[in-house]
């Protein structure tokens, strides 16, 4: 893999009443959808979010996601959601991390794996496409 700046993007969340049980603590597949919107600006940091990608002719869908929950999310509570791109060569890999921003308590660290499939051809591609590294300014090797 070549030797990239790491691409990041960072969201805060005030987490909403709809998305906790009758504890108060959010429920724990509501945290998919805090790491989908810290994806998503990510994506943008570099002119690649999901309208972009079917543009290109290529949709990106999640194969594999991992979540451990280290600590919880409480109502009311703003928690700040960290999105990392770790590979893209051949998929790519996003690390995330959710902290409580009152304490800087680690709450969450997840991942997860998308890969591109040719929209006309609807087959998955063994290696990232071209406009992936364009985006993230490099030749593709």
């Amino acid at each position: 893999m070549h030797n990239v700046a790491l691409k990041q993007a960072e969201v805060i969340i005030d987490v909403p009443f709809f998305d906790v049980d009758a504890m108060q603590v959010v429920w724990h597949g509501n945290y998919v959808k805090y790491l989908e919107v810290a994806r998503c600006e990510l994506l943008r940091s570099f002119n690649y979010d999901y309208t972009d990608m079917s543009d290109s002719g290529y949709m990106w869908p999640i194969v594999d996601m991992s979540l451990k929950y280290v600590g919880s999310a409480l109502f009311a509570h703003k928690i700040k959601v960290v999105a990392t791109l770790k590979e893209w060569e051949n998929r790519l890999r996003i690390d995330y991390l959710i902290t409580d921003i009152a304490t800087g308590k680690k709450l969450t660290k997840a991942s997860t794996i998308q890969v591109a499939i040719d929209i006309a051809t609807r087959q998955m591609c063994f290696e990232s496409p071209a406009i992936l590294f364009e985006k993230l300014g490099y030749a593709k090797p």
